[in-house]
């Protein structure tokens, strides 16, 4: 680290000023203990005095980062005693069980202010859980319970994942697939997640099961040990759970139950079907009897029934929910006729046996003296993916009993409301239509996709936050690319007017109530109403009213119509704004050249105001690529984008990009994968480049059992700089680069190999010898080059077709196996024939400081760093290896960014995070779908102020939504 070792040199010489001593310490994150607070005085952050600094003699006989933890180590120990928000909330909890924490953490951090143990995977956090049992409910009586249905909107305003379903007791709750967002619906309408006691899959894939993940980490992080929870689905739930596994490994509080044929994917070693047609009791308590009907593909004309290319995820389930039936009313007179007496007598009866009376010399039985019993209610939930579906579902007989028009009425069973999953296409057509008719009376609910359910956002709260952005500032928050949609794209029944029968679109929040039987029916009044842009921007205005002159201001800012009072005012007030001079690479550039699109900016998991981590790097005409994926990231692009806009993205990806494999970053991947794969089914295309560190691997192996995801995958340690050095010198030295199979290359890669040191040289982060080498868990050998060779050749004609020049990964400290990636721009010519440097984006992943984030953001047109806590917080940032808001602004300054833009907030920060102005000249706060283009960079910091005046009573930590980083999803 010569630059360190220089700026120590500068800080100490004796021929250097006071003056030069800050800027210096300013210029690097590595000496921001020892700098001078220059920064004004704030609410949010309390200023500290300059640490004395130990004598010169002792620092030349001490290791250079010994001097700093011991520093880093008082200034924390005197935030901490300034730190109002320190201890709240959940955070608080995680010490307060640890009182040698402090000590602990000082020898395990080293001395470059980190902690070791999480970095290596070691943590506590980390360590096994007991086994946990089903939580214990009360009895309960059929007769007094509350129950009723209910969709919860999950992916229907965005159309990328399957509807969910709650079905509710007073004491148990029951959930019908979880697709992504459901964890975020759940928290916008306050449905409380730790009452769940079932989830019921009605396929397997990432349609209906993308929110598993995220739900599963949130339920473990619930209370001292976690929460249990049963997962039922078909047979291959298997391939999920054992892909889960591998980022989930404390899964103790999951209980998982598969049913029906053990899974193959060999399609000829699938069993016979036939003897799976009976319904399958899952559940059978005091409330309700929940049974599963197997249903899969199959073609006419076959002789076994089985559609011949039956895979994993093919299989499918009717869930059929019945309530108990209500006995009818005792009439004691009656049985005081028949000359029985109060007692165990009248017991026996209630209980529906028979007694014999000895007085009269008869049996008396049931119905002698009670009223009919009330059969309870029952609820289909019908899954039929597909028209080869169709075909079996229409011919299963164990539904026989609850059809309207079956002849058995001994055993027929009245069906109350049937809510469909189907898609649109099938539950359209003439056949399903007239099935639907065959449940007679029963009230169904068409709950999949249709254009109807985006005509109400179910993210309310972040919807109406992105309406009063983008009337400040639209060029940064664009409207929302849904509202254009035409009714017309999408096949939906109406009302009851396609049908027979009655029929209802479902919509969010909308109810069937069950029980108390006289409240039987739909029930509405839970539907949120329609948001009005017009009623927000009017409350806007009211609540703000300076905020339209606000909104003026930004419009001449952008439209380059001169300096306004407002502006000219602002300038005097912060001169700093006009210090930036242009970089090269900005010099006439195009609009249709980049875009970076904040598809999620919170951490650990999603909340009403922020999405968890995901970049969209929007190339245009050349593509686009992801920079990390988390839960939601499709649902997020339909947002940005519309449904069309997002699906022409998904096609468009060039590359999938993953910092490491916490579920906050990469769970929202296989659901891309999926669209993606199914929006180019018949269409000639290459597999999806997949770079992630190598546990990511091992779930996307494990996940491809279960649907294919057309990837290839590249570990990141193969696109670090020495990696790529490697393979650019193997690939000149190759006689045959097209056939990277070949003996020839194959030869040249033996050739280069035996002359290196190593197989690849590792980073210098992780080098054996270096400070940081246990962080890289000791892999036993470096990547091997020759199994990566064509994926690389890959990816390097992805890039050029994409106008990049390099992809290149570097490890940073976090976890084991974290990165963070530079992304650069090939060169291009001005109108004048003159060569112009391409632009360079550094995205830091989730990191501490450290000295390979600095190196590699040498330059950098814009760093995106996360920022996960504010200043005051600098020990749970260590903890937790984040980094404050200060320390990712002097990590940008150090390196000479030009722009800096801050995200992956802690969700303690629901809106807006607090930060200290004095140091934003280069900076942005990012939110959730923000769009920055590259033409628009001198400009951005600009805003920040107006953004602040938006927020100004919302820059506080809200104590409802305050999720805990706790939570292992960003651990």
């Amino acid at each position: 680290m010569p630059c360190m070792y220089s700026n120590l040199r500068l800080l100490f010489s004796s021929s250097a000023t006071a003056a030069a001593a800050t800027a210096t310490a300013a210029a690097s994150p590595f000496l921001s203990p020892l700098k001078l607070k220059l920064r004004r005085p704030s609410s949010s952050s309390s200023a500290f005095p300059l640490l004395p600094l130990p004598p010169l003699s002792s620092l030349r006989s001490r290791p250079l980062f010994t001097v700093f933890a011991a520093v880093e180590r008082g200034r924390r120990g005197r935030r901490l005693r300034h730190s109002p928000d320190f201890a709240r909330g959940r955070s608080r909890r995680a010490f307060a069980d640890d009182p040698g924490r402090d000590k602990r953490a000082s020898m395990e951090e080293g001395a470059a202010g980190f902690n070791r143990k999480r970095a290596e995977g070691r943590d506590r956090s980390d360590g096994p859980r007991k086994e946990l049992q089903l939580k214990k409910r009360p009895r309960a009586n059929p007769v007094s319970t509350i129950s009723y249905v209910q969709i919860l909107g999950t992916g229907m305003d965005t159309q990328d994942t399957s509807s969910s379903v709650l079905l509710f007791f007073d004491h148990q709750r029951f959930i019908f697939n979880a697709g992504e967002g459901l964890q975020r619906f759940c928290t916008e309408h306050k449905i409380k997640l730790s009452k769940i006691d079932h989830i019921f899959l009605s396929r397997v894939c990432s349609e209906t099961s993308g929110g598993l993940p995220g739900l599963l980490l949130t339920l473990a992080g619930i209370g001292d040990e976690g929460m249990s929870v049963n997962i039922w689905g078909p047979s291959d739930l298997k391939y999920l759970v054992d892909a889960m596994k591998s980022f989930i490994p404390n899964a103790a509080m999951v209980h998982t139950n598969s049913f029906g044929p053990a899974p193959s994917s060999d399609a000829a070693a699938v069993p016979d079907l036939n003897k799976f047609t009976d319904p399958i009791i899952l559940v059978d308590d005091d409330v309700v009897k929940i049974s599963a009907v197997l249903m899969w593909p199959e073609e006419s004309g076959q002789n076994n029934g089985v559609h011949s290319a039956m895979r994993p995820g093919d299989m499918s389930v009717v869930y059929v929910c019945e309530l108990p039936e209500l006995k009818g009313k005792f009439h004691p007179e009656r049985a005081k006729e028949k000359g029985l007496r109060p007692g165990p007598e009248y017991r026996e009866l209630q209980l529906g046996k028979s007694v014999f009376s000895k007085k009269l010399n008869i049996t008396v039985h049931p119905s002698d003296v009670m009223d009919p019993s009330i059969p309870g209610p029952v609820v289909l939930l019908v899954d039929c993916p597909t028209q080869s579906h169709f075909q079996r579902l229409s011919s299963l007989g164990s539904l026989n009993d609850y059809y309207a028009d079956f002849s058995g009425k001994e055993t027929q069973k009245a069906v109350t409301c049937v809510i469909h999953l189907s898609p649109a296409s099938v539950v359209s057509s003439p056949d399903y239509t007239n099935w639907m008719k065959r449940f007679g009376s029963a009230q169904h609910i068409i709950a999949g996709h249709e254009m109807k359910n985006i005509e109400i956002p179910i993210l309310s709260s972040s919807s109406r936050i992105a309406a009063r952005l983008n009337y400040l500032c639209p060029q940064l928050f664009p409207a929302s690319g849904f509202w254009s949609l035409e009714q017309s794209d999408s096949v939906h029944l109406s009302e009851g007017t396609s049908l027979s029968c009655p029929s209802i679109s479902a919509e969010n929040l909308l109810k069937f109530t069950l029980r108390p039987r006289d409240k039987i029916g739909l029930d509405k009044s839970y539907i949120p109403n329609k948001m009005a842009h017009s009623n927000i921007i009017d409350e806007l205005h009211t609540e703000i009213p300076e905020i339209v002159d606000a909104a003026q201001y930004i419009h001449h800012l952008w439209n380059g119509t001169g300096e306004t009072g407002e502006e000219r005012r602002f300038m005097q007030e912060e001169p700093w704004l006009s210090e930036n001079s242009l970089p090269n690479c900005l010099e006439n550039i195009r609009r249709d050249d980049l875009e970076i699109v904040l598809l999620g900016t919170g951490s650990s998991q999603p909340s009403k105001y922020r999405n968890v981590s995901s970049i969209y790097i929007n190339l245009f005409a050349k593509g686009g690529m992801l920079l990390d994926c988390g839960e939601g990231t499709l649902g997020q692009m339909k947002r940005r984008f519309g449904v069309g806009g997002a699906d022409d993205a998904v096609k468009g990806l060039r590359c999938i990009w993953i910092s490491h494999i916490h579920a906050d970053h990469h769970s929202g991947l296989a659901r891309i994968l999926a669209q993606r794969r199914d929006l180019l089914k018949g269409v000639p295309h290459e597999p999806l480049v997949v770079i992630g560190p190598r546990q990511l691997k091992r779930f996307l192996d494990a996940y491809q059992r279960l649907e294919d995801l057309d990837m290839q995958f590249l570990d990141c340690r193969n696109t670090t700089e020495a990696s790529l050095n490697f393979f650019e010198e193997a690939s000149e030295l190759s006689i045959d680069q097209s056939s990277p199979e070949s003996p020839n290359s194959h030869d040249v890669l033996r050739k280069v190999t035996n002359n290196s040191s190593t197989n690849v040289p590792d980073s210098t982060l992780f080098a054996r010898g270096a400070p940081m080498q246990s962080f890289w868990k000791r892999p036993g050998s470096p990547p091997d080059i020759s199994v990566a060779f064509p994926v690389l050749q890959n990816m390097k004609k992805m890039l050029k077709e994409a106008g990049l020049d390099a992809l290149v990964s570097f490890p940073v400290v976090h976890c084991p196996q974290a990165f963070g990636v530079v992304l650069k721009a090939s060169e291009r010519l001005n109108s004048d024939g003159k060569l112009i440097e391409g632009w360079k984006i550094v995205y830091s992943g989730d990191t501490r400081p450290c000295p390979e984030l600095t190196e590699a953001s040498r330059g950098a047109t814009v760093l995106i760093h996360e920022a996960t806590f504010e200043d005051s917080m600098v020990d749970e940032a260590i903890a937790r290896n984040h980094s404050t808001t200060e320390e990712a602004i002097q990590m940008g300054a150090s390196a000479g960014v030009y722009r800096i833009v801050l995200t992956h907030f802690s969700q303690r920060y629901p809106k807006i995070p607090v930060f200290d102005e004095a140091h934003m000249h280069k900076t942005c706060i990012a939110f959730d779908l923000m769009s920055i283009n590259i033409a628009d960079l001198p400009v951005l910091p600009r805003v920040l102020p107006y953004l602040k005046m938006l927020f100004r009573n919302e820059m506080i930590v809200d104590e409802s939504d305050d999720t805990g980083d706790s939570v292992s999803v960003a651990s």
